[in-house]
């Protein structure tokens, strides 16, 4: 009787991990107690006679005894378990993996071999990706973990716990799959353009199909207006690949502002087209270099300004063609104000 007290006295001083090692020896001489009282107590049944401490075990009949020794098997065979659509391959080949992923990540050299045991084969089973769900108590605002305990406030997870993502009905499931039916149709109907870059010489033609499934939808471009612009000098046509300034290929002259344009835009450049070069007929619009304001188109040196009777001087510069949008026509404006007073409905 007194091995018993002497154990938890010879383990009490231990600490940290030595006190583990201990707890674990103190199990393992348990387990080896056990085993060698039941190989005594079955010598001692060979034997005759009863074991020391054993119970008393009243005998079987022999009709009993003859069957319990028919049904026992002679020896049982372990096999390994067999899972449906599980598939053998080598243990090396996940630690190859794993040893690859680690050192792309960190940037390792890893051996599997140094690593782990490469020995044998394991069973690998091909699962469908699965929606984590997660759950948030209610009280502490605190998730749960692997138990439907909170660990922060001690709560049973209950129904009034926040699920994320939340459950859906058979209504919200069939507006899902009506969503996802949209977005497969838009993305048909809008299929994208894919560009060949091939340069062969046959003709590259950008197309997609059609909403009804029947004649592809070709791209065409946008209409644009070719513009041409005529010498006054020679009637030659001036090419657009000419570089700046632009000139005539015959005469040589330099594109000016008496050079027609076809069609004609003078309304959308009133102060002469760019890039070109002052006319005979059309000179420019000038403005006044102390009061900003313009002058009347093709005036001479000595023209006094409308607004400060400034006289024009050498100073005075040109203004910078470009695109100006025109003004209303005033008669335009009236009839469509006549037309909204008469579309107007009285209260009486």
């Amino acid at each position: 009787m007194s091995s018993p007290a002497a154990a938890p006295a010879e383990g009490k001083g231990k600490k940290g991990m030595g006190r583990v090692l201990y707890r674990v020896k103190t199990v393992f001489r348990k387990d080896r107690s056990k085993k060698g009282a039941g190989t005594a107590a079955g010598a001692g049944e060979e034997a005759g006679g009863p074991v020391a401490g054993a119970p008393l075990l009243s005998p079987l009949p022999a009709a009993a005894a003859a069957a319990a020794a028919a049904t026992t098997p002679a020896a049982v065979v372990r096999r390994t378990p067999e899972y449906e659509g599980a598939t053998r391959i080598p243990r090396i080949q996940i630690h190859e993996e794993r040893a690859k992923k680690l050192g792309t990540r960190f940037g390792l050299e890893i051996k599997p071999n140094e690593w782990h045991t490469t020995e044998g084969d394991v069973l690998r089973v091909d699962k469908a990706v699965r929606m984590r769900i997660h759950r948030e108590c209610h009280r502490c605002h605190s998730q749960f973990g692997a138990n439907n305990q909170c660990a922060k406030c001690q709560h049973t997870r209950c129904k009034q716990c926040t699920r994320y993502p939340v459950k859906r009905d058979e209504a919200g499931r069939q507006a899902n799959r009506e969503r996802r039916e949209a977005l497969i149709q838009k993305h048909k109907e809008m299929a994208p353009i894919i560009p060949s870059y091939d340069y062969s010489p046959q003709k590259i033609v950008l197309k997609r199909p059609g909403k009804t499934g029947g004649q592809d939808l070709v791209f065409k471009g946008r209409p644009r207006m070719r513009v041409r612009r005529t010498c006054h000098v020679c009637n030659n046509l001036i090419t657009s690949g000419s570089k700046q300034p632009r000139t005539c290929d015959n005469c040589g002259h330099r594109r000016c502002d008496d050079c027609p344009r076809n069609p004609d835009a003078r309304d959308k450049y009133p102060y002469g087209y760019p890039n070109d070069e002052p006319g005979q007929k059309f000179k420019g619009i000038y403005s006044c270099h102390e009061c900003r304001k313009k002058f009347p188109p093709n005036v001479g040196d000595g023209a006094e300004c409308p607004n400060c009777s400034h006289k024009k001087c050498a100073q005075c510069q040109r203004v910078k063609p470009k695109k100006v949008e025109p003004e209303p026509d005033p008669d335009v404006l009236e009839n469509l104000r006549a037309r909204m007073a008469e579309l107007k409905t009285s209260d009486s």
